[in-house]
């Protein structure tokens, strides 16, 4: 009796992989493989569309970390839809060397420059910077730290503020500005020239030998800038993407002080000399963030799983994500000889609501199961191929696909729990991008599509 249970298992295992590599191709793969099956065995393959039995609402995401983004966003940005997010950022500005300033050294000028080629929001509406100086030490790791009193990781509500003098250094009201490049294909880098104190100056070309040593050292005397922005209440805005951090192609953004000293003033020609101290990928490199969502049309139900809305709100920054449930899923474990052979979880989005020609949707969203303490992680099938899981929008249908079979076979087999699911955006501190899909209770909302094999005796 076990050699022949063993048996039957086998088939069903060949079965089902020969099924799941053709069944797109074959109009009658009910059939396939019925010539290696005893007469009393048979393979059912079926498809059933979950959509019932889903329930999903929008929650604020938990706070995320924002240190060390590839790109710092900053700026004040009203969305005609998801309210008003308003972000300021924090960094550190390293030496380029050991500064030489030459004999009787004399500030000119001191200006920050920061750089950006993306934003999100309109290029008509004037913006404010202010900017302080930091009086708390940032850090880039959690060895930096002194002995653990380090907030680091930072995360999004940190409050850099505190962090910084209240005494006024630089400000300046400036308009987002996107150039194309010949070919259309990219921008142009983009500046924010900021006009500083010259006490800053002054603080820099004073600095004594000691406090240029390294790096390390000139942090603790220089501990960097707190770039603030005004919050909008009458405009819409805009977020930029700053391209904060130097790399091979790219000096980064930066402080330069513009000098003179006494070799210069004597030369026939005089040079404009200047000491640029820059951000680097080294460089700790903080946002604070912060979503005003009142007003909203989700503002009434936000966070509240009692109220399914037909549609669903993503954001990322550490915005919007949803809480996704499916239940009924434990009857799949009473269903006894049932292997997933694929199961697919689609969200359409709603291009009107989303307007995607102004506001351009995350390029990828990820879907993560929730344990019994509440922690969140990718399933295995992003583990077996990202590319196989899926998440990324498809601009034909407008929809985010995901591949979830190897986890609800998991589910079936009883080897995890199933505690809900999250849908949140993939980039999460380094742009900023939404969308809008349609929730489980719109008419073509959220669908599970599975495919799967029975075995049955006859």
């Amino acid at each position: 009796m076990k050699t022949k249970s063993r048996n039957k298992y086998l088939i069903l295992l060949i079965v089902m992989f020969l099924t799941s590599l053709f069944f797109t191709h074959c109009k009658k793969y009910d059939e396939l493989g019925m010539e290696i099956l005893p007469s009393t065995d048979l393979i059912s393959v079926k498809n059933t569309i979950l959509k019932d039995d889903i329930s999903a609402y929008t929650i604020r995401e938990d706070s995320i970390r924002t240190d060390g983004a590839p790109k710092s966003l900053f700026g004040s940005f009203n969305d005609p839809v998801f309210g008003n997010t308003t972000v300021d950022f924090a960094t550190q500005f390293r030496l380029v060397g050991y500064p030489d300033f030459g004999e009787a050294p004399e500030a000119d000028s001191i200006f920050l420059y920061l750089y950006y080629r993306k934003i999100f929001g309109d290029t008509v509406t004037t913006q404010k910077v202010r900017v302080y100086e930091l009086e708390e030490n940032l850090y880039a790791d959690q060895e930096d730290g002194p002995g653990g009193n380090s907030s680091y990781p930072y995360y999004q509500n940190v409050d850099l503020k505190s962090m910084a003098s209240d005494q006024l250094i630089g400000e300046l009201d400036f308009v987002p500005q996107i150039t194309l490049d010949s070919t259309e294909t990219d921008t142009f880098y983009q500046v924010i020239k900021v006009p500083l104190d010259i006490s800053l100056a002054d603080k820099l070309i004073d600095a004594d030998s000691a406090d240029m040593s390294s790096n390390d050292v000139f942090l603790n005397y220089f501990k960097g800038l707190y770039i603030e922005t005004e919050k909008l209440t009458d405009a819409e805005g805009a977020i930029l993407a700053l391209e904060a951090a130097s790399d091979d192609s790219f000096q980064g953004s930066a402080v330069v002080v513009y000098y003179n000293n006494e070799e210069n003033k004597n030369a026939e020609e005089p040079d404009t000399l200047n000491m640029p101290y820059i951000v680097t990928e080294f460089s700790a490199r903080v946002n604070h963030i912060e979503h005003d969502y009142s007003g909203t049309p989700f503002f009434g139900s936000l966070n509240n799983s009692g109220i399914e809305d037909s549609l669903l709100y993503i954001q990322t920054a550490g915005g919007l994500e949803s809480k996704i449930d499916i239940n009924n899923l434990s009857l799949w474990q009473d269903s006894v000889n049932t292997a997933i052979n694929k199961a697919e979880l689609v969200f359409q989005v709603d291009t009107i609501k989303s307007d995607l020609e102004n506001y351009p949707a995350p390029n990828q969203l990820l879907f993560t199961f929730i344990d019994s303490t509440g922690q969140e992680f990718l399933p295995k099938d992003y583990s077996f191929s990202p590319a196989f899981y899926g998440g990324v929008l498809d601009t034909l249908d407008y929809t985010y696909r995901f591949n979830v079979t190897q986890h609800l076979q998991q589910i079936i087999d009883g080897e995890v729990g199933n505690f809900g699911f999250k849908l949140t955006t993939a980039a999460k501190n380094s742009e900023a991008k939404r969308v809008v899909l349609k929730g489980s209770t719109s008419e073509t909302g959220i669908q599970l599509i599975i495919t799967y094999s029975k075995f049955l005796q006859q």
